[in-house]
């Protein structure tokens, strides 16, 4: 199953802040269930293992998706983690996030499902697709999808857009000028432990 639909506050509290899964905030600092309480000092394994839910969570895909873009990533030029990071930002429901047209992935994915969304002109409802540098992403033009983009624009999620985007708010265009860098990922985590757990499987 791709995608969460339990609480998401107890995957705050475990895991951290996971900007692409939700906007709230706990006040409640340790982590949930019956042993949250208990200090213990986490196994290699289970960093390794939180860092990896970490990605399935913000990004909302399943662990055969996750799977698949290791092998992706692994075949590509370049450090795999980076790599895999790139592949996972430069997906269509997480540029619509960044863009800030949606508040969350969640909110993204659902907008792109709706068919709200078009890519180079083409309505597309496909939430993984891989965008591309010179594509053109932009929301329908019916009132139905301007309010619903208008509504979610006044309480963004995040305040910047990385410099590989560029949007234009009066006509609801969003551009994809490159590849994204490293440093403009929003999510804070080590990828290295992500490859190192794919590695022992």
């Amino acid at each position: 199953m791709s995608r969460y639909r339990g609480p998401r506050l107890k995957i705050y509290r475990k895991l951290g802040e996971l900007p692409g899964l939700t906007r709230k905030t706990s006040k409640k600092m340790i982590a949930p269930g019956e042993h949250g309480q208990k200090s213990k000092k986490p196994s290699d394994y289970a960093l390794r293992l939180d860092e990896k839910q970490k990605l399935r969570f913000n990004y909302g895909i399943s662990e055969k998706q996750l799977l698949n873009y290791m092998k992706i990533a692994k075949k590509a030029q370049g450090p795999t983690g980076s790599v895999l990071m790139q592949i996972l930002e430069m997906r269509l429901d997480n540029t619509i996030f960044r863009l800030g047209i949606a508040p969350t992935i969640p909110a993204a994915r659902q907008l792109i499902n709706h068919g709200h969304i078009k890519v180079n002109e083409n309505r597309l409802n496909i939430c993984s697709y891989q965008c591309k540098p010179g594509d053109i992403v932009k929301v329908n033009e019916n009132n139905k999808s301007k309010n619903l983009v208008e509504k979610y624009l006044n309480n963004p999620g995040l305040t910047n857009i990385p410099n590989h985007l560029e949007f234009n708010q009066e006509h609801l265009t969003g551009r994809v000028n490159s590849i994204v860098e490293r440093d403009w990922i929003a999510l804070k985590i080590n990828e290295l432990l992500i490859v190192e757990y794919y590695s022992r499987k």
